[in-house]
């Protein structure tokens, strides 16, 4: 948690000693029990399923995903990792439980909020968490709403709001997956539009509420959805008292990104700040929270090292096989700082 840094060239060359956070985000793609939920669509992880789905493929998902989960944010802090990650496409909280439960996040007592959902497939966001480093005070589910006609009586995943204190800050977190790319995208325009106008309304309850929005979003920064709608800013100097900020925007612009279709790089899987989470051009103050660094996480095991499909990220499954790999998706990873008081 503390990272000790020298920053500035004046003439004292003080060195001042900082409090770092990570908070990252990570789409677990498909981490299903084997047992079926009732009213769910989860036929095809069940052992009998589509996927052949057995405890054993079970187990060795569990481990590679808290592999990943337990190492994401140590390149700046070695040995403490993030303090709290949302993720997306988890089945149930038996499954946050047994993640939970592995030997990584076990030796850091991480903990999860999960509501469940209405999401006909059953998967849901979640967040998992460090005790020690992020303490949850309130959690809610907030519905994603169908707005036509035609979609009466759908239900997707909603969006989980888990509101804590950091680094003795109120900070709430946002975790969202948005509607797939085979909707249209008018549908995540709403789900933007939608998140946009629940952040108006925590930051009209509390005007000095810091706000961190992640998820799956299905679409990139500078898509509708994420830029209009949700009115995320590409450039800090853009974005208005109150507004939000994307640093991913940049990050595609350089070639890479979350996810690759069809050998393009897309970059779903975002972080997104509130403005009082920025640090000003030209400013010296860390006083209070504020981002330092954004990471896509990478490691060479999430990456496919031979065949067709080399470079790709290590799915679990691919073209009906089993690949005991982690996901379609690669992790992201944002710092806060804040000066630690004498």
């Amino acid at each position: 948690m503390v990272f000790a840094l020298l920053l500035g060239t004046n003439a004292a060359h003080a060195q001042k000693r900082y409090s770092v956070y990570g908070i990252g985000f990570y789409n677990l793609e498909n981490l299903f029990d084997t047992c079926h939920d009732a009213g769910k669509n989860d036929y095809e992880y069940l052992p009998d399923g589509t996927n052949k789905w057995t405890g054993l493929k079970y187990s060795h998902k569990l481990k590679n995903m808290s592999k990943v989960l337990s190492e994401m944010g140590t390149d700046w802090l070695p040995n403490v990792g993030c303090a709290a990650i949302g993720v997306s496409e988890v089945e149930n909280a038996k499954c946050l439980t047994d993640l939970c439960n592995q030997a990584p996040l076990k030796a850091r007592n991480f903990k999860f909020v999960h509501i469940e959902g209405p999401d006909q497939r059953g998967v849901d966001c979640a967040l998992v968490y460090n005790p020690s480093l992020f303490r949850v005070r309130s959690q809610e589910l907030v519905p994603y709403i169908y707005k036509l006609s035609k979609d009466a009586g759908r239900a997707t995943r909603g969006f989980l709001v888990v509101n804590g204190v950091l680094g003795g800050e109120n900070l709430t977190i946002i975790v969202c997956h948005l509607p797939s790319r085979g909707a249209e995208s008018f549908y995540r325009e709403e789900g933007g539009r939608q998140v946009r106008e629940l952040k108006e309304r925590l930051q009209k309850q509390d005007p000095n509420l810091k706000i961190i929005i992640m998820g799956d979003m299905n679409d990139d920064p500078q898509d509708k959805s994420m830029a209009v709608s949700l009115g995320a800013k590409r450039k800090i100097k853009d974005v208005p008292k109150n507004g939000l900020y994307n640093p991913w925007w940049d990050v595609l612009a350089s070639g890479t990104g979350t996810l690759q279709y069809d050998g393009k790089w897309n970059l779903f899987d975002q972080i997104i700040l509130s403005q009082n989470l920025l640090h000003q051009e030209g400013a010296s103050d860390y006083g209070t929270l504020k981002l330092r660094k954004h990471e896509i996480f990478r490691r060479d095991y999430l990456f496919q090292k031979e065949g067709k499909y080399k470079g790709n990220t290590l799915r679990t499954h691919a073209g009906g096989a089993w690949l005991d790999g982690y996901s379609d998706h690669l992790p992201t990873v944002v710092y806060l700082m804040k000066e630690q008081k004498k």
